[in-house]
């Protein structure tokens, strides 16, 4: 069994910058796409970047374009750089993890392992 954990959210005033983290634990490790989700109150989850195979390909939200940037390393830990934050990118933040093709990841769907989630508050 995959475990994902989230760590680095937290509260910031908007135009600041947090640095999520997912951490891969468990068996080894094969999934070629990661992707970021966020879900806000009353809102549905929606996919925000996604990174495939390591980093051939990345992919974003057009909401988070220019802002947000994702990355994974040796240890197939998965980081996303958010920039310029805006109260509007306040949500739970999710790590998933999958074996897909690069247009999949691209669409952002990503299910089979999930993490718990980190929460990032942005405010005005």
């Amino acid at each position: 069994q995959l475990r994902l954990k989230e760590s680095g959210g937290g509260s910031v005033q908007a135009g600041g910058s947090l640095r999520l983290s997912c951490a891969v634990s468990g068996y080894t490790f094969s999934s070629n796409c990661m992707a970021w989700f966020r879900q806000a109150p009353g809102k549905e989850r929606e996919g925000v970047a996604a990174i495939y195979s390591g980093g051939t390909y990345t992919y974003y939200a057009d909401s988070v374009q220019g802002r947000f940037t994702i990355s994974q390393d040796w240890r197939n830990t998965v980081y996303l750089q958010m920039n310029n934050l805006r109260p509007e990118d306040t949500a739970t933040y999710y790590c998933a993890a999958d074996t897909v093709s690069p247009s999949t990841c691209s669409y952002f769907r990503v299910n089979e392992y999930w993490g718990q989630g980190t929460q990032v508050t942005v405010s005005s």
